[in-house]
């Protein structure tokens, strides 16, 4: 019997062909993830992203020397842009991402995933709106947030109320994720009275752990150590002057990329 051999020159353009299969394998696991995420015990937050960097020492990263190129790596990275990518159904993620993200038209976007440009162009729209993606006239600098998250840090550990409530926003919401392995809240907790209370509640910064600043999904955050061991991690969304979001992730198994020295 003679063996089969993969032709090459049957494949017109190797780079749309892996584009395709790349894309269409894509859409099967998001499809199996968002399955899985709805049996997910509590609120679901992106793994959270380090930076070796600390945010401190004001180095840039290693292999990135254009701070032009940082900064659109670290909104591409941004807790907040992620996790309404990870509420996007998996329709709308791919075809935002082939079309806005790598400016493929919608003609192939529609070729890589089976559908019709119409079809195509419904969800990327949708996702647009979800994302918001015109820029924010009052977005802070670096300098700014790193001020506020580190007054949130000294104002948690002193447990003082008043000091956090000043530093959030009246909508600010704290959403936890501890995957039914740790405990964490439910549910958002929302208001800046409720979630200043519920931090300055928590052991969090009590005795034994050390808060440290340090950079998470680009941008300053805090990471919780008891003995050494990161048990938190955390992520803020800083609009103008306060803070509007605060992303906890507490599942050990989303924290394994923290546990390095």
């Amino acid at each position: 019997m003679r063996s089969r051999t993969w032709a090459p020159e049957v494949i017109d353009s190797p780079g749309a062909w892996l584009t395709t299969v790349a894309s269409r394998i894509c859409l099967d696991l998001l499809g199996s993830a968002r399955a899985r995420r709805e049996r997910y015990v509590g609120a679901w937050i992106p793994e959270p992203l380090p930076d070796r960097t600390e945010w401190l020492s004001g180095r840039p990263a290693a292999g990135i020397a254009d701070p032009a190129d940082r900064i659109t790596l670290d909104e591409s990275v941004g807790m907040a842009f992620l996790v309404v990518l990870e509420a996007m159904t998996p329709a709308e993620r791919v075809a935002f991402i082939l079309h806005d993200v790598f400016r493929y038209p919608f003609a192939e976007v529609a070729g890589i995933v089976g559908r019709t440009p119409a079809a195509c162009r419904k969800p990327a729209s949708s996702a647009r709106r979800r994302l918001h993606v015109t820029p924010q006239p009052d977005a802070p600098s670096t300098a700014r947030r790193t001020d506020l998250v580190r007054a949130f840090k000294e104002a948690w550990e002193a447990k003082d109320i008043d000091v956090l409530i000043g530093l959030l926003a009246p909508d600010a919401t704290a959403t936890g994720d501890g995957g039914g392995r740790v405990t964490a809240a439910l549910h958002p907790v929302e208001g800046a009275e409720q979630v200043a209370r519920f931090f300055a509640d928590r052991p969090g910064a009590g005795p034994g752990v050390r808060l440290v600043e340090c950079t998470v999904n680009g941008q300053p955050g805090l990471v919780a150590q008891l003995d050494g061991v990161t048990v938190s991690v955390m992520a803020f969304d800083v609009t103008g002057d306060r803070i509007h979001h605060i992303w906890a992730v507490l599942n050990p198994d989303k924290l394994r990329s923290w546990t390095g020295g």
